[in-house]
């Protein structure tokens, strides 16, 4: 079955006067959403971070990362550290650090191939909100990074800098609240059990 022609609901002319993408554009006048759409443009959307969303990065511990390569294919990743591994460097720019990991480089291949990032930061513990930042990535190795910026935390591999084009809120409707408890996190590690083994149970059934 063929996928509904929803271009047909409106005109190009009239969608492209509107903010977000073609396709948002389109299906809000296909599902009738262009009041809802628009007045959240209004009122939560903007392209730099405001003081109150400066400092909800700074006290993040994780951030859910979106990625995709040349032609379209995703990717989603979790990076987390203690609060602040999140540095924001002005109003427009955040970075996080990439630390050693599988040596897969999905996220940074991607970014390599479509520097389009889409990061989400959720408070699971006090407020129940979340914050959407979007821009455009650029790795920088730490040596360098660590040059134009007074940094003080463990050494990374590289950073990614993130130029934001917009930055939203996530309604707190649906986030679970989660109890914050203490653990040892073993940064770095290359302990497979550490690590999570074969949770999974894709290398045995591979044996």
């Amino acid at each position: 079955m063929s996928p509904p022609d929803y271009t047909s609901t409106t005109s190009p002319d009239c969608v492209a006067s509107r903010p977000g993408s073609l396709g948002e554009r389109f299906l809000q006048s296909a599902f009738n959403t262009e009041d809802r759409a628009r007045k959240f443009y209004e009122d939560q959307v903007v392209d730099r971070l405001n003081h109150e969303m400066a400092a909800f990065v700074r006290r993040m511990e994780l951030a859910f990362i979106a990625t995709s390569d040349s032609d379209g294919e995703c990717d989603a990743t979790l990076r987390a550290g203690e609060p602040g591994f999140i540095r924001v460097l002005d109003d427009r720019h955040v970075a996080y650090p990439e630390f050693r990991g599988n040596g897969v480089m999905a996220s940074l291949g991607n970014i390599k191939e479509n520097p389009h990032v889409g990061m989400l930061m959720v408070d699971f513990t006090r407020d129940l909100i979340g914050l959407h930042v979007n821009g455009r990535a650029e790795i920088v190795e730490d040596d360098e990074f660590r040059r134009m910026y007074d940094v003080d935390e463990r050494k990374a591999e590289r950073w990614v800098v993130v130029e934001i084009e917009e930055a939203y809120i996530h309604c707190r409707k649906h986030i679970p609240r989660m109890v914050a408890v203490d653990r040892n996190r073993d940064w770095g590690t290359d302990d497979v059990k550490r690590k999570g083994g074969d949770y999974f149970g894709v290398r045995s059934s591979r044996a």
